[in-house]
C-alpha cells in the first residue's frame, strides 16, 4: 500500500487561542470535514473517524530541550531515537552527527534497496543547487536522505515538466520570488490534484512544506493563516482524487501554534491519517512519539 508523507514544518498542537493561533482562525472546510468538526488543536486528539484519524505524538522523544528541526526530520526518516543517542536536539540543518544517520537507515534508503519506488515531490530552482555545489548552503535533513539513498532531487525542468510541485503547492513563488514568469500556475485545489496523480507514481512519496515554520519564526499571523488555509484546499483537491493508500500529515516540531514566540514549542505534533480504516488503525497502533512515525510508514509499504 502507498504512501503519501506530507510534512509540514512547525506545525504542533496548540490551544484554541485566536490571539495566537492561527488555527483557531484559519477556515479549513476539508479539515473540518474529516475530522467531524474538528481542526488541528491540542483538544481535537485523538480521533478515530470514517475518513481519519487524529493524534498527537510527542516530538521531544524524552529529551531535554526544544526539538529541533536537523533532529525532528531524521527521526521522522528513521525512526531512530537519535537525540537520545547523541544526547541533544539539534537544528536546523544536521551537522556531521546527525548526517551520519541520514545514510542507510532511512526510509529513502531502504525503500530503494527493496525495490520500492521512493521519492521527494519538491521541484528545485537553480540557485537551490548553485548553493549547494558552492558550499554557501547545506542540504537540511529531507533533501540529504534522498541525495544519500541515491536518489536524484526534482529540478526546475522537472516542475515545468509536471512531474514534481513547488514548494508553495502552487507555484506562484516562482514567478514571485525566483523570477520564473513562465513557471507553471495552479490553484490550490487544482495543485492537490496533481500532487495525488504524482504520488500516485510511487510507493512512498513525501512533500515538504516548509513555509509554516518561517511564518511560524517570524511570527505572521495573517500569512500562517493563508499558508494553511491554502494547505486546506490543496488537501480537497488531494483527497478527492486519491485513489489508494494512506496519507500522512505530520511535522517535527512546535511552532505556528504559537505566534507568540519566535522559539519552537513543546507542543505534541500532530499525525493526521487518512484513508482506509482497517489500514489507518494499523499504522496508528501504539503510536506516541516521533520515532513510531517511520516504521508505520515501512510497515504500511512494504504490506507488514
Amino acid at each position: 500500500m502507498r504512501v503519501l508523507f506530507i510534512f509540514l514544518d512547525g506545525i504542533g498542537l496548540g490551544e484554541a487561542n485566536p490571539e495566537t493561533n492561527p488555527f483557531a482562525r484559519a477556515k479549513m472546510p476539508t479539515l473540518n470535514r474529516l475530522l467531524d468538526g474538528r481542526t488541528l488543536l491540542r483538544d481535537a486528539a485523538p480521533f478515530h473517524g470514517e475518513h481519519a484519524s487524529l493524534l498527537a505524538v510527542d516530538p521531544a522523544v524524552g529529551v531535554k530541550g526544544l526539538p529541533q528541526s536537523a533532529t525532528g526530520q531524521a527521526i521522522l526518516l528513521t525512526g531512530i531515537n537519535i537525540p537520545s543517542e547523541l544526547g541533544y536536539h539539534y537544528g536546523p540543518k544536521p551537522n556531521p552527527e546527525v548526517a551520519a544517520y541520514l545514510k542507510e537507515a532511512t526510509l529513502f534508503a531502504r525503500f530503494a534497496k527493496e525495490g520500492k519506488k521512493a521519492t521527494l515531490l519538491n521541484g528545485y530552482p537553480p540557485r537551490y543547487f548553485d548553493g549547494i555545489d558552492s558550499g554557501k548552503r547545506l542540504y537540511s535533513s529531507i533533501p540529504l536522505a534522498v541525495v544519500n539513498a541515491g536518489l536524484p532531487l526534482f529540478r526546475h525542468e522537472d516542475l515545468f515538466a509536471g512531474r514534481a510541485l513547488s514548494a508553495d503547492f502552487t507555484g506562484e513563488g516562482w514567478r514571485t520570488m525566483l523570477g520564473f514568469q513562465d513557471a507553471p500556475l495552479m490553484d490550490a485545489e487544482q495543485a492537490g490534484r496533481k500532487l495525488a496523480s504524482l504520488a500516485g507514481e510511487y510507493d512512498f512519496s513525501l512533500f515538504e512544506y516548509w513555509a509554516s515554520d518561517y511564518a511560524g519564526h517570524k511570527q505572521q499571523m495573517e500569512q500562517a493563516i493563508h499558508l494553511m488555509e491554502t494547505f486546506d484546499a490543496v488537501l480537497g483537491g488531494l483527497v478527492e482524487n486519491w485513489q489508494d493508500g494512506l496519507i500522512l500529515v505530520t511535522s517535527d516540531h512546535g511552532n505556528m501554534e504559537d505566534l507568540s514566540t519566535r522559539k519552537h514549542t513543546p507542543a505534541h505534533v500532530p499525525a493526521l491519517v487518512i484513508g482506509d480504516k482497517t489500514a489507518r488503525d494499523a499504522f496508528t497502533q501504539n503510536m506516541s512519539d516521533l520515532t513510531d512515525i517511520a516504521p508505520a510508514i515501512w510497515r504500511t509499504v512494504m504490506h507488514e
